[in-house]
Order: structure tokens, then C-alpha cells, then sequence
């Protein structure tokens, strides 16, 4: 414990609990998404339940990766085909593209199943329901898959285990009190949650590309590069700009309909 409150560690351990906060954004938006597909009266618990496994999780799966960090590097699988298709797969791209492949699967379903219009009358009981466990489960799952590269980001920043250890909880802390307000807020606006929805398939593109990179993988001769992360928010910024402008401009052309309506018919 007092290895951890030296100034170098406490600032380090604010540094990463910064990190979390940021690279957790995503996290939360898939919580909040997944939390959705359970009776209402049980997402509450579900996210408090998800968040909390996955902390005590993120917890081993730290030690784990300090103990075999190597191990996760070695390729395990690999397919030549010179000049059409390589792949190199170790622990760390496979992890990093399965959590990519099924976050845009998981975006793509919600962002049809939200644009369907067969079967309004029955919006509510159109998508399907998850059981408690099954949800709880899916939101560990994936917050292990999001952690991963925030865990080897850390050990870039320290060794100290108990540094990294508390930055985990902590952060896992703020993410348990701020799902429910993001969820209350897409609840609350509707309209936002296309938003989220395409901000999660981008999630899952910076993923697959970052996992192809780390699994060289290689396409008519062509090597996957990584999504860079200024790239990301670039474009994260222009999707929430383009968002607003749509609202405002919507509201702007409701006002104009309302106008237009209350105007008084001309005489003949």
C-alpha cells in the first residue's frame, strides 16, 4: 500500500483512471444498448451486476496478463498465400477481432431492427428478450474485450500492480453511476440512439482494423492498418455534429409546418 502513495504512483494512478474514463466511453454504450433487451424493471441490476463482474475480472485478467504478456504475443495460427491473403493470429488479435466483429454484428442488428417498420404495433415485444444471466453475461464478455488494450495501455505507464489494480475499480466505480445516466439519456432521447448505434459499428471498424494489424493480416498485398484514434474522434465529432445540425434543422422545419397551418385559408 505504501508503494502506492508515492507522488510518482498517485499521479500515474490518475493518469489512468483519465484512460479508463475515456477508452470506457464505448463500454457504455454497449452496456446501456445491451442493458435494453431485459424487462425493464431488471436493467438496472443487470448493469450493476455486468460492471461489477467485469471489474473483479479486469482484475485477473491483469495478473494474467503480466504473468504471460509474452504468451499472448507468440502466434498460435497462421495462412500464407503469397500475394492473396496472410494472416498471423495470436491471443491478442484474436480477442481484439472477435470483440470488433461482434460489436458491429450487434450495432447492425439494432440499427435494422430500429429502422423495421413491419411490425409497429408491436414495437415493444419485437426485439427479442434476454434473460438476466444471458445479458449480464454478454456485458462482462465485452467489457474484457474493451479492456484488453486499456490493461496493455497501463503497463506501458507502470508495473506497479496495485496502482493499476485500484485505477480499475475506481474506474469501474464512476462507469456503475454513469450506465445509468447514459441509458436514462437514450431512453429520454430517442433520438439519440441511431447516434450511439453508429458510433458503436465505428467501434467495432477501429477494432477489426486494429486486430487485422495485429494479426498481420495481409489482402491482395495489401496490409490492414489500424484505425488511428485521432481518425476516430475526427470522425466521432462529425457524426454528433451532423446529428445536431439534423435535430435543429428538424425542429426548425416543424416550427415552419405548425406556421404554415395556422395560417388562415384565403378568402376566395
Amino acid at each position: 500500500m505504501a508503494e502506492l502513495l508515492t507522488l510518482q504512483n498517485l499521479f500515474t494512478l490518475g493518469m489512468l483512471i483519465f484512460l479508463q474514463a475515456v477508452l470506457g466511453f464505448d463500454n457504455l454504450l454497449y452496456i446501456s444498448i445491451e442493458s435494453k433487451r431485459v424487462a425493464p424493471e431488471e436493467q438496472g441490476r443487470v448493469r450493476k451486476w455486468g460492471i461489477g463482474l467485469a471489474i473483479l475480472l479486469r482484475i485477473v485478467l491483469l495478473f494474467v496478463v503480466i504473468r504471460a504478456i509474452e504468451s499472448f504475443q507468440v502466434p498460435f495460427f497462421d495462412v500464407l498465400i503469397e500475394g492473396v491473403f496472410e494472416i498471423d493470429l495470436n491471443v491478442h488479435s484474436l480477442i481484439v477481432l472477435g470483440g470488433g466483429a461482434f460489436i458491429i454484428y450487434t450495432a447492425v442488428k439494432e440499427i435494422m431492427h430500429m429502422l423495421s417498420i413491419s411490425d409497429l404495433e408491436h414495437e415493444e415485444s419485437h426485439g427479442e428478450r434476454r434473460s438476466v444471466g444471458h445479458a449480464i453475461a454478454l456485458i462482462v464478455v465485452m467489457n474484457l474485450v474493451f479492456s484488453f488494450d486499456s490493461i496493455l495501455s497501463a503497463l506501458a505507464l507502470t508495473e506497479v500492480f496495485a496502482v493499476m489494480a485500484t485505477a480499475i475499480i475506481i474506474s469501474g466505480v464512476l462507469m456503475m453511476v454513469m450506465a445509468d445516466r447514459v441509458a436514462m439519456f437514450l431512453q429520454k432521447n430517442r433520438m439519440y440512439e441511431v447516434l450511439g448505434l453508429f458510433i458503436l459499428f465505428l467501434v467495432g471498424v477501429m477494432l477489426l482494423s486494429e486486430g487485422g494489424h495485429l494479426a498481420h493480416i495481409s489482402l491482395m498485398g495489401h496490409h490492414v492498418e489500424p484505425m488511428a484514434k485521432s481518425t476516430f474522434y475526427f470522425v466521432l465529432i462529425v457524426l454528433v455534429l451532423v446529428d445536431l445540425a439534423q435535430s435543429r434543422y428538424q425542429k426548425k422545419l416543424e416550427i415552419e409546418r405548425q406556421r404554415a397551418s395556422e395560417k388562415p385559408a384565403p378568402r376566395p
